[in-house]
């Protein structure tokens, strides 16, 4: 009997008493689990417990139909898989040896042992208990692992989605993504009018309107070199400013580091020029498409402006992997966590810019850190 063979019995007799403790809950908090999002929750929780101990887990998260589906499964499975390995391990511990105690301490009342044999004696109690014992560890060395492993099978089976199912929710996230995008797209056309109109556009006025005094000036007899000089310099100083703000516009449209230096050398100079040390690890990316080189730009600088301001972290790490047709981008910190969509850290920003050429984000960043943002972008073939 290998060590090894032990740790699976044990993870599958602690999966099977659980799966009996989650279907007796099913039951009892039924009408809790017919509303879809306690549901899909708790859906979510056995196929993440049964992807463990298969080492098939699946980050896709449970439909509303495959969910309710699961509830009486779950019941079912859990009460007809879970009760023998609670009868298995409970009478190891109660019969076999509680029993024998017992005896010594009340032989008047004769106990029996799980198999029906009376203990008249000590002889018995000390020799068909360690029996009982060795009988039923052996019951849950063949049957606990393959047991627990059908169950879980069973779980990852009921709860898997159809091409159908998979298919429908592709299309109502695109949808949803697609309206967020335009939204986005509508909001950041408008911001870009009213940096133009309320800054670079007032500013070209103002230089217009000084230069046009400036030449009236020169036609009046005597001139005033003091007020051309003024004038002069205010309209190269507004031009100045004027080139400064189209500069910003373009920017936040499509950074011109990434035409100049491509996405390796932007992502250089990104980490850089961060407020914390951050290593850059980078793969051999081959050609990029430009509108997910702007994201992975804009996704590594909102988040590495996130790290400085907000995670108290000392490093981070940027690492930019291709594998086939799939761009996965993995930034790391070691600061408190805690990293919310909801609280404004920019990440919302992020996951729109994402989700908007169908790529997939997740953040894991629990109280205490580390705080792991994982990209995904598709960038052809």
């Amino acid at each position: 009997m290998s060590g090894a063979r032990w740790v699976q019995v044990r993870r599958g007799g602690i999966y099977l008493l659980v799966s009996l403790v989650t279907g007796v809950a099913t039951v009892l908090a039924l009408p809790l689990f017919l509303v879809p999002r306690p549901a899909r929750w708790w859906a979510d929780r056995h196929r993440d417990r049964a992807g463990r101990l298969l080492g098939a887990a699946d980050p896709r998260r449970t439909s509303a139909g495959r969910s309710l589906l699961w509830l009486p499964v779950n019941v079912v499975t859990g009460l007809v898989l879970g009760l023998p390995a609670l009868l298995c391990v409970g009478n190891v511990v109660v019969a076999a040896i509680a029993t024998s105690l017992w005896w010594a301490f009340t032989p008047q009342e004769r106990p029996r042992l799980f198999i029906d044999v009376p203990v008249p004696g000590w002889g018995t109690a000390l020799t068909l208990g360690p029996l009982q014992i060795l009988l039923l560890a052996a019951v849950a060395y063949v049957a606990f692992p393959p047991v627990a492993r059908a169950h879980a099978r069973i779980c990852l089976e009921v709860l898997a989605t159809s091409t159908t199912e998979q298919l429908a929710e592709r299309v109502a996230v695109l949808t949803r993504t697609r309206a967020d995008v335009l939204d986005a797209h509508g909001a950041e056309l408008r911001r870009i009018e009213r940096d133009l109109h309320d800054g670079t556009q007032a500013r070209l006025v103002a230089i217009a309107m000084r230069l046009a005094v400036a030449r009236q000036a020169l036609s009046d007899t005597p001139r005033d070199e003091q007020l051309l000089e003024e004038l002069l310099r205010d309209a190269h100083e507004g031009t100045e400013a004027a080139m400064t703000e189209l500069r910003a516009v373009i920017q936040s449209v499509y950074p011109p580091i990434l035409a100049d230096r491509g996405l390796a050398g932007a992502l250089t100079a990104v980490t850089a020029g961060g407020g914390v040390p951050t290593r850059l690890d980078l793969g051999d990316l081959g050609r990029v498409p430009a509108a997910v080189e702007t994201v992975v730009y804009f996704a590594v600088a909102e988040a590495l402006t996130n790290v400085a301001k907000h995670s108290q972290a000392t490093t981070a790490v940027v690492r930019v992997r291709r594998a086939a047709d799939r761009l996965s981008v993995v930034i790391t910190d070691d600061g408190a966590g805690g990293a919310d969509d909801r609280r404004g850290t920019g990440i919302a920003g992020i996951r729109r810019r994402v989700l908007a050429l169908d790529g997939t984000i997740d953040v894991d960043s629990p109280p205490g850190g580390p705080t792991t943002i994982t990209l995904e972008l598709p960038c052809g073939s």
